[in-house]
C-alpha cells in the first residue's frame, strides 16, 4: 500500500472541489438561461401593502377636496372604496336644508342618487377629485347613494353639512 504525502491529498482534493464547482455551476437543464438568477415575483403581502398605501393616499386627496368646500356646520361624513360605494339614510330635520358635497379621487366616475328623487336628478361624479355639491332640502327620509361605474376604482368621500 502506497502511502500518500500531504501535497498529495490536499491536489487531489482540491481537483474534486473544483470538478464539483465547476458542475454544479454550468449545470442549468436546459440552455435558455433558466440557471440564471432572477428577481422573484412580488409577494402577495407586498401587492397588498401598495394597495392599501394607495388607498390611503386617495382617501387623504379627497377629504383634502372636501375641507377646501366646507361650509356650516358637518351633520355626517364617511369614506368609502368606490367599488363599495355609498348607502346612507342619515338622520336629518324636517324643513331644514343641508349641503351634501361628494368628491371621487381615483379613476372612472360614480353617480350620485338622492331619493326620494323628484328634486334631484342622478348626478356623475367624475374621480378626478372635483367636488359636486347638492343642495338638499328636507321633506321626507333621504337617502343617499353614491355607486361606481363599472371598472372605477379610488375612494368616495362625502360630507353632509347644515347651511
Amino acid at each position: 500500500m502506497t502511502q500518500l504525502g500531504p501535497r498529495t491529498l490536499f491536489t487531489g482534493c482540491a481537483a474534486a472541489a473544483s470538478v464539483l464547482l465547476l458542475t454544479s455551476c454550468t449545470s442549468g437543464g436546459d440552455d435558455s438561461g433558466a440557471g440564471h438568477a432572477t428577481t422573484p415575483p412580488p409577494t402577495a403581502g407586498a401587492s397588498r401593502a401598495a394597495a392599501k398605501a394607495q388607498e390611503e393616499k386617495l382617501t387623504e386627496q379627497a377629504q383634502a377636496a372636501l375641507a377646501a368646500v366646507h361650509s356650516g356646520t358637518m351633520v355626517e361624513a364617511g369614506t368609502e372604496r368606490v367599488t363599495d360605494g355609498i348607502h346612507t339614510e342619515p338622520t336629518l330635520s324636517r324643513g331644514k336644508t343641508y349641503s351634501l358635497n361628494v368628491v371621487c379621487a381615483g379613476s372612472g366616475s360614480a353617480q350620485l342618487t338622492l331619493t326620494p328623487a323628484t328634486a334631484h336628478p342622478r348626478t356623475e361624479v367624475p374621480c378626478d377629485q372635483t367636488v359636486v355639491q347638492q343642495r338638499v332640502t328636507v321633506h321626507d327620509h333621504v337617502r343617499i347613494d353614491v355607486d361606481g361605474a363599472k371598472g372605477s376604482t379610488g375612494v368616495i368621500a362625502w360630507q353632509l353639512d347644515t347651511i
